[in-house]
């Protein structure tokens, strides 16, 4: 079994850790969340700071979940050179941990697609 890791607030997997600390990308259809429907929130793994609602989530076929918009303040964008390709990284504005990158190829209304790690994330369910 694999020893878990500190991040910045908690506890991570070893994968998680490779993913928010590392830059890591998990592999396309194999995050839970990315089929994930019931209303609610979703979080930075290693913070809890709240990230994306569902109401802003949609399938993109990506292999990742993907939203069409972050919580106010919630995320920061920087930058990213790496693989040989001009990206826009997207890292949790508390923490600063890594959770996937953002393309200008979304729906409506605001025409963008977070395409966030699986790994990156926690579900919270809205309450009944």
């Amino acid at each position: 079994m694999k020893e878990p890791l500190q991040g910045f607030c908690g506890v991570l997997s070893p994968e998680q850790y490779a993913v928010l600390r590392g830059h890591g990308t998990e592999r396309p259809f194999t995050s839970a969340l990315n089929g994930e429907k019931r209303t609610g929130t979703f979080h930075c793994a290693d913070c809890g700071q709240a990230l994306f609602e569902s109401r802003t989530k949609f399938e993109s076929g990506s292999g990742w979940p993907s939203f069409w918009s972050p919580i106010a303040e919630a995320v920061g964008t920087s930058e990213d050179f790496s693989h040989g390709m001009h990206r826009i990284e997207v890292h949790c504005g508390k923490c600063q941990g890594h959770l996937g990158h953002v393309f200008p190829d979304g729906p409506a209304p605001t025409g963008l697609r977070y395409c966030i790690n699986g790994l990156a994330l926690t579900f919270t369910p809205a309450q009944a």
